[in-house]
């Protein structure tokens, strides 16, 4: 019986590995997608006002893409919690990250920046990280 038990305990920890392997993914992709609808609501949230008259169409879309941004970032609280992820500092830290990648991507002014100024932003972002993380704690 105790090969019967060994083999059952295998499978237990496979499947357990298998989820948490899902779980992970699922966190990324939902983070991912987190920060690129707030990304997209900062970036046409800039545009609302053009010559002084609110623009009714990037409003609109700057309003989707927030919505969506939020809903993933439940999404993404789901999961996280799987993990033991509850400190809003540290789901927060996620979130922060993937938004300004997003928002420095789909602006594209980032790719004109020299290069020590790209170096000395992801220190930054490095930097705020540490202390989101620190204050976790």
């Amino acid at each position: 019986m105790p090969f019967e038990n060994e083999a059952r305990l295998a499978q237990f920890r496979s499947s357990r590995g298998a989820l948490l392997m899902g779980s992970a993914i699922l966190i990324g992709l939902f983070t991912l997608l987190s920060g690129f609808g707030d990304a997209e609501g900062f970036v046409h949230a800039n545009r609302i006002w053009h010559e002084g008259r609110f623009v009714w169409g990037e409003a609109l879309r700057s309003l989707a893409g927030f919505q969506f941004g939020m809903i993933m970032f439940w999404l993404a609280l789901w999961k996280l919690g799987d993990f033991g992820v509850v400190t809003v500092e540290t789901q927060t830290l996620f979130w922060f990250v993937a938004t300004i990648i997003g928002v420095a991507l789909l602006s594209g002014r980032i790719l004109r920046w020299p290069a020590v100024d790209q170096a000395v932003s992801v220190g930054v972002l490095a930097g705020l990280a540490w202390l989101m993380y620190r204050g976790a704690r």
